[in-house]
């Protein structure tokens, strides 16, 4: 390319112009590549944030469906508890018991528990004497009968013969059917003379989860799925069980006679972007690699763990969609910059494109809702309190539950209309607007809290959780209501809020007092310099010297200034103020305590101080102040604890170490004092336990307190060489996620 022009009469002849075109394309090639660049940086950045939203949704959601599925588990798990106990009291089973080879006993007793088992509504109730042989069976009649079957070898048989209450989940040995069996002992003067156990069938929880399109499984204390919505995976391992408990499984015949453990088809694993605000793991299938979200809900007080699932490939699809979008946003930016020209036409066809892309996108995600509210809808009526209403407000149903929780009998509210008689007076508008509002087919998906009236006049606090009632042909008949009682709660939560504003206002009136000795001694030296220099100004204004008498005046000023700033500090300090968090810098925290009372006082003592600072920033969400306090207080304590103990060869020195530790950020206060003597460590934390004359024994136990209400931690154990640490452990605000 010839770059050079003709000559004309102000240019010699032969003599080439300069050349503007490569510089302009050397810049124009820069500019794109700088485009191109920042392009792929949205769409990957794009891409990222949806994915991480959609999980952040679907663990939301595993979080609300374990809950409620927890929920409804236990109380399934735990409604017939009573029965074998309350069978257990009734004089024919202790005759049964006594008298086992009268055949007039035995007829009476199949016939008692035939009838209080039909009307329980429990699977099987029978009656066992001390060798596990069945005496009486509320199925004695029926082809599979309990009636001289031997369940010598089931725990809870045993359980109930030392006396306890047995809970044992089990494939039936005489039905072949699995089912929880509950069992109580029967009791004649003190002594144990046979066993009443009841099995309760629990396919009403688990025929539900068969509908349900991602899998829902309960594994026992040892990991074997016994109950879940996947047939195949039931009596499976998911984790390796001990030579000694499957020779222990085999012998009860827990999961069938010939039950052997066999590994799940799936693999669980935490994720590797999984966060401290999700507990959850990856589920995945072996063979065809399908992966879900799973939740683990732990049932500690029937040993089980209910886990939850969701198909993960809903983040999948958001990160695709969201880099579709980002590239198409890209690239018109590529387009727009290379067709400058054409510019209007271009957006305009383009930004007609995107918003056919968006309704679709928004026309998924309404399918999605509405599927997802149906779903929640079902999972949210399986609470305590049951009340069911018509499209008008009349009530039809109500449990047992919802009776006792508003004192009023089932035939008292069958029936009625709004206002019900529940309603609290001074809540009438609220009842009135909610009421209203889900006739309307405005639900609050959430939950509703409500004041609600007791008969004998107390107050109810409850959460209502509302859903549509649809009856057997799809048609929306009424509504749905879930009650849960949370008065407990809601007073449980004022008391210990008031306890804790108390306690630590206490805490803070006794450090001042703890400090009054370091403020005189900090004030000392900026009053004491005042009455110098004063006395200097005066000598010389006497003496007519304007430039040293300036030089004394400028320095009073600022020892003035110096002693207002110490005062200021303490009264901001010692000012009660309500709770606020922000991001704070650890360090500036710790620089901040020393400045306002430890420094000052472990030169009064003649300790030194020294500080270990972290080798990067460490930025933590916390209330500055209380967080204050508390390094102050420990400081104060490690110094007090080396008042009066003889120092070791290195001599006393207060050291506050900052370090960060897989996503915490830590503050170790370290003192050469006496260290913790056992008795003392363990009760350290408990209020109202000192080691101190002059002690309230709230300071530890307040800092405790402090430290966990912003999600950490404080320990204390003995320092090697001597002494003893106290440690804080806050969570990051700018750690990466864990793996």
């Amino acid at each position: 390319m010839d770059l050079r022009a003709a000559p004309d009469d102000s240019t010699e002849a032969g003599a080439p112009r300069p050349s503007h075109g490569l510089p302009r394309l050397r810049r124009g090639a820069g500019f794109i590549a700088a485009l191109l660049c920042v392009a792929v940086l949205l769409v990957v950045a794009a891409g990222e944030w949806a994915a991480q939203s959609e999980r952040d949704a679907q663990w939301d959601n595993l979080r609300r469906s374990g809950e409620v599925q927890a929920l409804a588990l236990r109380g399934v798990a735990t409604r017939y508890n009573y029965l074998p106990f309350t069978t257990a009291q009734h004089p024919l089973v202790s005759q049964l018991l006594r008298h086992p080879a009268s055949q007039e006993v035995r007829d009476a007793a199949n016939a008692y528990l035939q009838a209080v088992n039909e009307h329980a509504g429990s699977d099987m109730l029978y009656v066992m004497d001390l060798e596990g042989l069945t005496l009486a069976s509320s199925n004695w009649d029926t082809p599979s009968s309990f009636v001289h079957q031997n369940y010598r070898n089931r725990p809870y048989f045993h359980d109930a013969l030392d006396g306890d209450t047995g809970r044992f989940y089990g494939v039936g040995k005489t039905t072949g059917e699995p089912g929880l069996f509950v069992s109580a002992p029967v009791r004649d003067n003190g002594r144990v003379i046979g066993v009443v156990a009841v099995k309760v069938r629990m396919e009403p929880i688990a025929n539900p989860w068969e509908q349900l399109r991602d899998p829902v499984f309960v594994t026992d204390a040892r990991g074997i799925v016994f109950l879940g919505s996947e047939p195949g995976w039931l009596y499976r391992t998911s984790r390796p069980v001990p030579a000694a408990d499957v020779q222990q499984l085999q012998h009860n015949e827990q999961y069938g006679t010939g039950w052997t453990p066999r590994p799940v088809p799936w693999t669980l694993r935490q994720q590797d972007d999984q966060r401290d605000d999700q507990p959850g793991a990856e589920l995945r299938l072996d063979g065809n690699g399908k992966r879900y979200l799973a939740f683990e809900e732990a049932l500690p007080d029937l040993g089980w763990t209910l886990t939850v699932t969701a198909d993960s490939r809903v983040v999948a699809v958001a990160r695709q969609q969201a880099w579709a979008l980002a590239t198409l946003a890209s690239g018109l930016l590529v387009l727009g910059a290379l067709y400058w020209q054409l510019r209007e036409r271009r957006l305009a066809e383009n930004r007609q494109a995107r918003i056919g892309l968006e309704q679709r996108v928004q026309e998924r995600t309404h399918a999605l809702q509405q599927a997802q509210a149906f779903r929640q809808s079902m999972e949210d009526s399986l609470l305590v309190g049951m009340r069911a209403r018509d499209l008008e407000g009349r009530i039809v149903y109500v449990n047992a539950a919802m009776c006792d929780m508003v004192g009023y009998r089932a035939d008292e509210l069958i029936g009625q209309l709004p206002p019900y008689p529940y309603w609290h007076p001074d809540d009438l508008d609220r009842h009135w607007n909610d009421s209203d509002t889900v006739l309307a087919g405005n639900a609050f998906p959430q939950g509703r809290e409500n004041r609600l009236r007791h008969r004998d006049g107390s107050d109810v606090y409850t959460m209502f959780y509302t859903t549509r009632l649809i009856d057997g042909g799809g048609q929306h008949i009424g509504w749905m209501s879930s009650v849960v009682n949370i008065t407990a709660q809601k007073r449980a939560e004022e008391q210990q809020q008031q306890r804790e504003t108390q306690l630590q206002r206490v805490q803070r009136v006794i450090t001042v007092g703890e400090m009054a000795s370091t403020l005189a001694h900090e004030l000392n030296q900026p009053l004491a310099a005042l009455v110098n220099y004063a006395a200097a100004a005066r000598a010389l204004a006497a003496q007519g010297k304007t430039g040293p008498l300036n030089d004394s005046l400028e320095a009073l000023s600022a020892q003035a200034l110096r002693a207002a700033d110490i005062v200021g500090r303490i009264r901001r300090w010692v000012r009660q103020h309500p709770e606020s968090r922000e991001p704070c810098d650890l360090s500036a925290i710790v620089e901040q305590s020393l400045e306002l009372l430890l420094r000052a006082e472990a030169r009064r003592q003649g300790i030194a101080v020294r500080v270990e600072p972290a080798g990067a920033p460490l930025q933590v969400h916390a209330d500055r102040v209380l967080l204050e306090q508390v390094v102050i207080n420990l400081g104060l304590n490690a110094l007090q604890a080396m008042q009066t103990h003889q120092p070791p060869p290195e001599g006393h020195e207060l050291r506050l170490r900052l370090a960060a530790d897989n996503g915490h950020a830590l503050v170790q206060v370290l003192d050469r004092g006496p260290g913790l003597p056992p008795g003392i460590a363990e009760r350290l934390f408990e209020p109202f336990f000192t080691t101190r004359s002059d002690g309230l024994g709230l300071g530890l136990n307040i800092c405790r307190s402090i430290i966990e209400s912003m999600g950490g931690q404080l320990q204390a154990h003995n320092r090697e060489g001597g002494g003893a640490v106290f440690e804080i452990r806050l969570p990051l605000t700018n750690a990466p996620d864990n793996p």
